[in-house]
């Protein structure tokens, strides 16, 4: 029985999974979502065309390539709706090809989920955690509490009646906060892509998934998000509502542990965060301000400018532990091609220590990076397309987290493209 490959970020999300699900896509015969739902924004560029994808694995621009979205996942029937009609106008049709298959136990993100996201963050003030306002938490919290519409309820004679009892509960809730909406333009969307997702297979996930381990045939998990954001070991309460790491994947699809094999590990060659939350590398100046231009760090969600900051060891180190990463893979090295020197974070200074790992009060009290400086490279990276054309400084950078990371760099992106992708080892 051959085993899944597990894919996913090491730092707070928007490391460049979706590029690097669809370069690795053609040696899989299935790509899984595991968790999370469409806050996440995987972006995908090649033939001079991008498409972003929120719901649908990065798998599916390639031919004979299964996509599950699995039951860890939730899922909004009407941005996923949205989402395919859009693949259908620019020609591509998942459905029609019988390349796209959802969970029966995925979770569904409910109208009235959205406004209780965005009443609690409207509330909380300047103390909000920086929700996308997808109706994310919400969601799992009804999952959790064990309130939740699952995919597999729609097909039921007594569904309309269920969702009704759970709108019931969210107006009661919501009855509780200043907090004006109406509810009937969205309710009706919402009916309409429930009847549409009625069209696009259903299965049961964890048989569905063994079944092709059992035949031979190669999976790989697609998380969303990033490790730091877990919600048991991210920056809590900063978090996503799921779980991001390896365990995820076993959770939100239905494999046992033994069934995991390589685990690659994305991270940027600097590092960023969307939202509230502690962020020890922050570069609030015209450093971060550059790299923020530069590397187009504005979320393909939300649009939102995203924190920008050097690459953090101890946080890397942390995430590399969590999840059993076996592989690295290193993305936007491009973004640092106009700096004499940049530097990378190999200690914190917390409470008059010098420390190599991430301490709990890390919210409360915010450590100081310790900073090693790094010769740049100077080089325009975007053109380059093998590794014996890296230039020598950033040879030096690689072996330099290697030796670090302990963990082998597999993989290095130069460009947004599918193409721009070099092979290291």
């Amino acid at each position: 029985m051959t085993q899944v490959d597990v894919l996913l970020g090491l730092q707070w999300g928007d490391e460049g999974k979706g590029k690097i699900v669809d370069v690795l896509s053609p040696q899989y015969d299935m790509i899984a979502r595991f968790q999370g739902g469409p806050n996440a924004g995987h972006t995908l560029e090649f033939d001079g065309k991008k498409f972003v994808l929120n719901t649908i694995p990065s798998g599916i621009f390639n031919e004979g390539i299964m996509n599950l979205i699995g039951n860890g996942v939730v899922i909004d029937p009407i941005i996923l709706k949205r989402e395919l009609d859009n693949l259908k106008k620019a020609g591509h049709d998942p459905v029609a090809a019988g390349k796209l298959v959802l969970a029966r136990k995925a979770h569904l993100i409910l109208p009235t989920h959205q406004l209780l996201d965005a009443a609690n963050e409207q509330k909380m003030g300047a103390g909000k955690i920086g929700s996308t306002l997808k109706g994310i938490g919400p969601t799992y919290m009804d999952k959790t509490g064990r309130n939740g519409l699952r995919v597999g309820d729609t097909t039921l004679p007594d569904f309309k009646g269920r969702y009704n009892k759970l709108v019931e509960k969210h107006k009661e809730i919501l009855s509780h906060y200043e907090f004006e909406y109406d509810l009937a333009e969205k309710e009706a969307a919402f009916f309409e892509a429930i009847e549409f997702i009625k069209n696009i297979p259903h299965v049961d996930s964890e048989h569905f998934v063994n079944s092709y381990l059992k035949e031979g045939k190669k999976v790989l998990a697609e998380g969303a998000q990033g490790t730091l954001l877990d919600v048991d070991f991210g920056s809590y309460p900063f978090v996503t509502s799921s779980n991001t790491t390896t365990a995820g994947a076993c959770t939100g699809l239905g494999i046992a542990p033994n069934k995991v094999g390589d685990v690659f590990g994305i991270f940027k060659a600097y590092c960023t965060r969307v939202g509230g939350g502690p962020f020890p590398t922050e570069l609030d100046n015209e450093v971060g301000e550059n790299l923020r231009q530069v590397g187009h760090e504005f979320g393909a969600t939300t649009g939102r400018a995203r924190r920008c900051g050097w690459i953090d060891l101890p946080a890397l180190k942390y995430a590399i532990m969590l999840n059993g990463v076996t592989e690295l893979i290193m993305m936007k090295a491009d973004v640092l091609d106009g700096f004499d020197t940049i530097y990378a974070c190999t200690h914190y200074e917390h409470n008059g220590e010098t420390i190599d790992y991430m301490p709990y009060d890390i919210i409360s009290i915010q450590p100081k990076p310790v900073l090693k400086a790094i010769e740049g490279w100077k080089t325009d990276l975007t053109g380059i397309t093998k590794k014996e054309q890296i230039p020598s400084q950033l040879a030096d950078y690689i072996a330099f987290l290697e030796k670090e990371l302990e963990v082998p760099i597999k993989y290095l992106s130069v460009g947004p493209d599918r193409m721009q992708t070099l092979m290291l080892k």
